[in-house]
């Protein structure tokens, strides 16, 4: 094993290690046994992790630009990559195991972390439409959440739909992708309606709200009754992922229904858009 030789300095360590391989292939093998408790716990680890392999690599570039010791830094980093891939190949096997988290994994730009995370966050039987996986993801604009009341959205299940988003734009070059290319053109989209002055009742809205440092270029755009260029993004995004899970419970509610879900109200009984069926299904 590669990882011995570059990080291990005691027996222990090598015991460690072996102990996580055994118990990964085991996972692998009882994947589809899981609970939802479970790979939760494993995709915020993952990310969690990652976190801390990227600030550790960071202290390391650091180290060795400034010629400082950094075998115990360089071990960590190592020790950090090794569990990531570990755990990354558990939720594949989990992932894998669940026909829309599959689906999921067909579209470019959706790994196993991520569609193992949807899997185990989303269930179908409680959403009847997308609107209630919007709302559960924190992507529906009319809910807010004042000071001392519950959060009504699921605050790592925003997290992850905001990781799919930043993947969205990563991979909007890829010759098979899809949702990255439909961020392009919700954000051209958004930028005319932005010039033409839609947005000022938002912008103004934005001012009011909240406290905007009068020295930035987001305060300057909100002043002229534009949305800045972040807003933009996010809005683009947003949009994007919307889309991607509408198709996602199409997907699930299909496969758990044994028919095709509702269309979502605004395209069903408000004419806005066109309908698009989810790529790749059938598979």
């Amino acid at each position: 094993m590669a990882l011995k030789n570059i990080l291990t300095r005691t027996e222990e360590d090598i015991a460690v290690i072996e102990e996580l391989d055994a118990l990964t292939e085991h996972v692998r093998r009882q994947a589809s046994r899981l609970g939802t408790q479970e790979v939760r716990f494993l995709v915020d680890t993952y990310y969690q992790m990652q976190e801390r392999r990227k600030a550790s690599a960071n202290q390391e570039r650091a180290l060795g630009e400034s010629k400082e010791p950094i075998a115990l830094v360089d071990y960590f980093v190592g020790l950090d990559t090794y569990s990531e891939k570990k755990i990354k190949q558990m939720l594949q096997a989990y992932a894998e195991s669940k026909p829309d988290a599959t689906w999921a994994m067909s579209i470019v730009g959706i790994g196993p972390v991520i569609a193992a995370g949807l899997a185990a966050h989303i269930d179908i039987s409680m959403a009847p439409t997308v609107g209630h996986i919007w709302r559960f993801a924190g992507l529906d604009p009319t809910l807010t959440w004042e000071k001392g009341q519950k959060r009504p959205w699921n605050a790592n299940l925003k997290t992850l739909c905001w990781k799919i988003g930043e993947s969205f734009v990563k991979v909007k070059n890829h010759d098979e992708d899809i949702y990255g290319k439909v961020y392009d053109m919700r954000k051209r989209l958004e930028e005319e309606r932005n010039e033409a002055g839609l947005f000022a009742d938002q912008a103004k809205a934005k001012l009011e709200r909240h406290k905007i440092g009068k020295g930035t270029e987001a305060y300057k755009a909100y002043s002229n009754g534009k949305l800045p260029p972040a807003h933009i993004h996010s809005r683009a995004k947003r949009y994007a992922v919307k889309l991607f899970l509408a198709h996602y419970h199409h997907v699930s509610y299909e496969l758990h229904h044994g028919e095709a879900p509702p269309k979502p109200f605004v395209i069903e009984h408000l004419g806005h858009g066109h309908y698009m069926a989810p790529p790749n299904w059938p598979m």
